[in-house]
């Protein structure tokens, strides 16, 4: 198998090391994506695997979590340890050196920080102290980092500058797993590979923008972690806004990493600033109470496990943003995320405005509803266009109908899971999926004033049933007429 180093091959030979390798996260998505990569020959002929983690195993029983990874010939080791001892990173040296000799993975390393966010920091300044953060020339010392980075902007600056302490901007890979969804990336060949869509993406033409991340299920057995996080920090922080930054920006001068990346950070500064007074008519936060899932009754989030009986945390957020630039002055963008709602479905819905005129009599066109393009991000990937058409027959009536794509029948093949994606790219060095340092304390700027008046209270709390489409109170976002409401996906 060649090595080289572009999005068409496999990347160069390298070792990856997880840090939290015995953790849910490893087991459930890293190891059965690099059995998939694997299995399309998209990792490197010279490729290893080295374990870090507390539990004491051999590396035989460590090859055992990914058999048939293993079985491939790619090369495992484990190192037990703490992260907090500098002899687990001398230990970790001499197990990667003996790994360059014995599969010949020529000093290139990719560090996954598969921990608890506690461990970041500790994981960087133990590699740094060891010497194994350094690029010698011709070699990649890479360091991917999973989301939370920070719980508010003071952490998210602080961690920054812990990690910069050791590695340089260009060797950090910092993950939001929605970006390395085929749909979400989607939106980029949407928008600048068609020449019917792009001119009509801006204020001329768009009424509203709709960004809905929904949920069925509620918090299962992470009520202890959600009463930190709530939406706000889950969800809406990073992956709602990475897709905002995408469905909205300017179109980049490549598809480079960098020039993507500087789009996206133009559009996050031009997100116009949330002030205390305003949050009232521009924010509606709620949390699940009893329900009906399918046909089956469901708790409150109060009753679930490892949640206060008094919490306050949301398990939904609704917000109306505004974006000051010359595309979207005027256009409002409604961006939703919840827990026990209606059904599980992530979309982007652009409204487009209504016609100025219509020659035609009130009656023939009652059923007629403003053109919508969908782009459906899960589950179901695809995109629909809605447009009139007159029915058949007289007299003359038109009605909303929809033009409908779906990737499960228009490609044969299936799209990669988003952990081979993120994989994929860090291996060969393809930053364009991850986050860049500016574009992470720029989304925590935009969501600051929500994380304060959250801390304080100052926000009414909405209650909604478990299997609906959250408080009622969120449709005034969009103002008082009857008409204005959140579409039903």
């Amino acid at each position: 198998m060649a090595e080289a180093n572009d999005a068409s091959h496999v990347a160069l030979s390298s070792v990856l090391v997880v840090f939290g390798a015995t953790g849910d996260l490893a087991t459930r998505k890293l190891y059965p994506a690099l059995t998939t990569l694997a299995e399309r020959k998209q990792l490197p002929q010279k490729f290893a695997v080295i374990g870090v983690a507390r539990t004491e195993m051999s590396d035989e029983d460590f090859a055992q979590r990914a058999p048939d990874l293993a079985a491939q010939g790619v090369g495992f080791q484990y190192v037990a340890g703490s992260f907090d001892d500098a002899d687990t990173f001398v230990r970790l040296r001499k197990a990667l050196d003996a790994c360059d000799v014995k599969h010949g993975t020529a000093g290139n390393r990719l560090y996954y920080l598969a921990t608890v966010p506690t461990g970041f920091a500790k994981v960087a300044a133990g590699l740094g102290e060891a010497g194994m953060a350094e690029e010698p020339p011709g070699t990649f010392r890479r360091l991917v980092i999973e989301k939370p980075f920070g719980r508010d902007l003071d952490s998210a600056q602080a961690l920054d500058n812990e990690l910069h302490a050791v590695f340089q901007e260009h060797q950090i890979f910092r993950i939001d797993h929605y970006l390395a969804k085929e749909t979400v990336q989607n939106i980029l060949a949407l928008r600048f590979a068609n020449a019917i869509f792009e001119p009509l993406w801006n204020r001329r033409y768009v009424d509203h923008v709709e960004l809905t991340v929904a949920e069925s299920l509620g918090v299962e057995h992470r009520g202890t972690f959600y009463e930190q996080a709530g939406a706000l920090r889950d969800i809406v922080q990073n992956h709602l806004l990475q897709v905002l930054a995408l469905t909205a920006m300017e179109p980049p001068a490549s598809f480079e990493a960098t020039a993507v990346r500087d789009e996206k950070v133009k559009l996050l500064r031009s997100i116009r600033p949330l002030k205390p007074w305003d949050l009232p008519q521009l924010v509606v936060r709620g949390q699940y109470i009893e329900g009906v899932e399918g046909a089956e009754p469901v708790p409150g989030y109060r009753h679930e496990e490892g949640v206060a009986p008094d919490s306050t945390t949301e398990t939904y957020l609704a917000l109306r943003l505004e974006i000051d630039n010359w595309r979207w002055a005027g256009v409002p963008f409604f961006v939703r995320t919840g827990k026990r709602l209606a059904r599980r479905v992530t979309e982007v819905a652009v409204r487009y405005k209504q016609v100025p005129f219509l020659p035609l009599p009130k009656s023939a066109v009652d059923s007629i509803e403003p053109n919508t393009t969908v782009v459906r991000i899960q589950p179901d990937e695809g995109i629909e266009v809605s447009f009139g058409a007159k029915v058949p027959g007289s007299p003359f009536q038109v009605r909303t109908v929809d033009l409908d794509f779906s990737y499960k029948e228009a490609f044969d093949e299936d799209p990669p899971e988003a952990y081979e994606r993120v994989i994929f790219d860090a291996l060969r060095g393809d930053a364009t999926l991850f986050l860049r340092s500016d574009e992470v304390l720029q989304s925590w700027r935009v969501v600051m004033p929500l994380v304060e008046a959250f801390a304080h209270n100052a926000l009414p709390l909405h209650f909604y049933e478990a299997g609906s489409w959250g408080p009622p109170e969120a449709d005034a976002l969009f103002g008082h007429e009857d008409k204005d409401h959140w579409r039903t996906p």
